[in-house]
């Protein structure tokens, strides 16, 4: 511990004395009650600089909680409360309790003990019921700052030592007048807990934000006739009691308020980004009733209901002379390549082209495999464009005479990575672009593949991640969705087992009987490298995190011990993401060929890989992944007429609350609700970095509120598009406009 620490807020001095150096309280002067005029002239654009008690090195350790301004300061929230509300008389204390103290200081103390050099400040507290005893370490300031005959409030863990009870390291205030309620911080009522980090505590950060909010007004971007109609308080009133609530009532009320202003905001992003998306034009793709029902009928199968609705939506969408922005939701190994298929080979037909863009080769690879068996019968022209592969259907072409083909029009369709983006890929009549798994993919890059031209292709974006429609509003808030929930009628339910340690040596025997009857393997774990060693051969210190990892068996380590100890007789091969894509190619070609029996895989295999005789997805380590990543994992298997199976090798016997979700729901909306419950929204989605304030986050499980922002958003803009009205609300949406797009 440095110095400055060692003494706190309050400080300390340092003095020498026979050649070593000792720590002497300081007495400090208190500035008078009319210091805290000072806060009537700040304002929430204030650098937090500018306030008291925030010196040099406590601005660069607030900048890492996101503190730069007063606004920053007074929208970091609370994670929880410690409730003070009660005093408690000192003879009803028992060990183990947190508990608000007031008494009397009857005796300080402070010692030093050696060799460890700890300094120990102690305290007599009396009330009229008894006495207890607390106890600071290293705070040797305390012992200048606290006095005999002092009056104090004290908070804090009951403990019981070899002396009896005493409390350890609690929160104190002095109590200057018989009315102190209203003028405690830290030991009285419901106590604000922040999110901190090192060198910022939750005390220093209510010393900060306590004579703030007492003083400071703050501007409501809502007028007050919408939060009245709303029945939510004023901003100001949710600011004071987010930190400082009466009650546990009044800071759900402040909490909702203020998770409605970012929710709203959002909203506004979203509606002014699909806007500014209408004003531009595209190409109409008429709608061709006869020829979508040739298309369906010429299936190998039967297409589901919510199919044949999503088709409908998104051909409809492709009618429009401005740009189509919809999202195809699908559950894992739902059918969303066959509707993007057919609404391609129908913009095909009208004498446009199409592009299907995908995350990996590995994807790109299988999707042109799985689109040119689905459109051969029409004649379509196929093509593949990676940086690995040049190719129209059956005929490879050097990658120059590829790009021109593309650009005089000779390919219907082009599948590829990001490469068909580059800028010498130039189309004839792009009219749709396609992308698999979330991709960020806005107005500007769609503009980029139509360069010298007026129109914008309409987009198709696609995901397996299950997400209720009404989240997904805020989520993916300028985007139309379609939600294909069905799974295809020849799909059986795949068999869901936990498999504890003792019944590995069965699970692997099942596993060789289902190889020898024909069927293929899918091996998951969770990373590739074990744990390194400090050179000489130790192992290198390892934080927490290290330790948990170390335990994981890594993809080398796991194929080794496959190939060579379980399965020596099988063909067993290995995937994860340091391979070459030119690598990944070949192994995926020969597992798709039944060239390899087990493939051992790290994560890369989550997304859309396509290997109808898979019937086995093992995955060792399963308590390391989230529900909705094993969920995914579990769709790789069960595509085809054979019964499969999803086997959890775990490392202890027990199953977790995920694992058990599993094995019971097979759907995925469900089991993505409740995975967004366990790790919460920002998790889940993936928008930790997003810019989206925390208390947003947290709330969009809140259906009723996210529709309340919608419908609110939309009502503001329809009566003022420009939002001159609402200046402060203009504003924080100028502040997010920088803000990543979810999509």
């Amino acid at each position: 511990m440095d110095r400055a620490s060692a003494c706190g807020a309050e400080g300390c001095a340092f003095e020498s004395r026979r050649g070593r150096n000792i720590l002497k309280p300081r007495r400090l002067s208190i500035p008078s009650f009319k210091w805290y005029e000072i806060y009537a002239m700040i304002s929430l654009a204030t650098p937090i600089q500018e306030l008291k008690n925030v010196g040099p090195r406590n601005i660069s350790k607030l900048k890492k909680l996101g503190i730069q301004t007063v606004r920053e300061l007074l929208w970091h929230f609370p994670a929880r409360y410690e409730d003070y509300r009660d005093i408690s008389t000192i003879d009803s204390v028992e060990p183990g309790q947190k508990v608000n103290i007031v008494g009397n200081i009857i005796k300080m103390a402070i010692r030093q003990i050696f060799p460890r050099r700890m300094i120990i400040v102690s305290a007599i507290v009396e009330d009229d019921t008894g006495r207890i005893t607390a106890v600071w370490f290293n705070q040797p300031y305390i012992a200048n700052t606290l006095k005999e005959g002092v009056r104090v409030s004290l908070a804090g863990k009951v403990t019981l030592t070899k002396k009896g009870l005493q409390l350890s390291s609690p929160t104190y205030e002095k109590i200057n007048t018989q009315y102190f309620e209203p003028q405690l911080k830290h030991t009285g009522g419901l106590i604000p807990v922040y999110p901190e980090t090192e060198g910022i505590t939750s005390k220093y950060l209510r010393f900060l934000i306590k004579p703030i909010i007492d003083k400071i007004n703050i501007p409501d971007m809502l007028p007050g006739t919408v939060s009245d109609k709303l029945g939510f308080p004023d901003v100001s009133w949710a600011i004071k009691n987010i930190h400082y609530p009466s009650t546990l009532s009044d800071a759900e009320k402040a909490r909702e308020r203020l998770a409605f202003d970012d929710l709203l905001l959002f909203q506004f992003k979203a509606l002014l980004e699909r806007r500014k998306i209408n004003q531009y034009k595209s190409i109409p793709v008429p709608l061709e009733a006869e020829l979508i029902k040739e298309y369906i009928s010429k299936l190998p199968f039967e297409l589901t209901g919510d199919q044949k609705i999503a088709i409908y939506e998104i051909l409809k969408d492709l009618e429009k002379s401005y740009p189509m922005n919809r999202l195809l939701e699908g559950d894992v190994g739902s059918g969303k390549t066959v509707v993007a298929a057919i609404c391609a080979l129908e913009t095909v037909h009208r004498g446009y082209q199409a592009v299907f863009m995908a995350p990996t080769e590995v994807l790109a690879n299988q999707h042109f495999r799985t689109i040119r068996n689905l459109t051969y019968p029409f004649g379509t022209s196929v093509a593949l464009l990676t940086s690995n592969s040049s190719r129209i259907n059956d005929d490879i072409y050097k990658k120059p005479a590829l790009k021109k083909l593309i650009s005089e029009g000779k390919a219907d369709i082009v599948i590829g990575t990001h490469a068909v983006i580059q800028k010498d890929v130039k189309f004839n009549k792009l009219a749709l672009v396609i992308i698999d798994e979330q991709h960020r993919f806005g107005i500007n890059q769609r503009k980029a593949l139509v360069r010298r031209t007026e129109s914008v292709p309409h987009l198709l974006s696609m995901t397996a991640t299950p997400i209720p429609r009404s989240l997904a509003l805020t989520i993916y808030g300028d985007l139309d969705i379609s939600i294909i929930k069905e799974k295809p009628k020849n799909r059986r339910k795949i068999i869901t087992r936990i498999i504890s340690p003792e019944e590995r040596e069965e699970a692997y025997n099942f596993i060789s009987s289902q190889v020898k009857n024909g069927r293929q393997v899918f091996v998951v774990c969770p990373r590739i490298e074990l744990a390194k060693k400090e050179e000489g051969g130790e192992p290198k210190k390892q934080t927490k995190m290290d330790s948990i990892w170390a335990e994981v068996k890594a993809v080398q380590e796991e194929h080794k011990k496959l190939s060579g100890e379980i399965f020596p007789g099988l063909r067993v091969a290995m995937l994860h993401g340091k391979l070459k894509p030119k690598e990944k190619q070949e192994i995926m070609a020969d597992f798709k060929n039944e060239k390899i029996d087990i493939l051992v895989a790290t994560s890369v295999i989550e997304v859309g890989v396509d290997i109808p005789n898979a019937s086995i997805m093992m995955i060792e380590s399963a308590e390391r992944f989230g529900l909705a990543q094993l969920h995914q994992f579990r769709g790789r298997v069960g595509r085809a007429e054979h019964q499969s199976y999803c086997l959890l090798f775990t490392s202890s016997g027990m199953s977790n609350t995920r694992l058990k979700a599993l094995i019971k729901h097979d759907d995925g909306f469900r089991l993505a609700e409740q995975d967004m419950a366990t790790r919460g929204p920002g998790e889940f989605f993936g928008i930790k970095q997003s810019g989206m304030a925390d208390l947003a986050m947290a709330s969009l499980a809140n259906v009723e509120l996210i529709k309340k922002a919608r419908a609110t958003a939309r009502a503001l803009l329809k009566d003022d598009p420009s939002i001159k009205k609402l200046p402060l609300l203009k504003e924080r949406l100028d502040q997010i406009q920088k803000l990543v797009h979810f999509e």
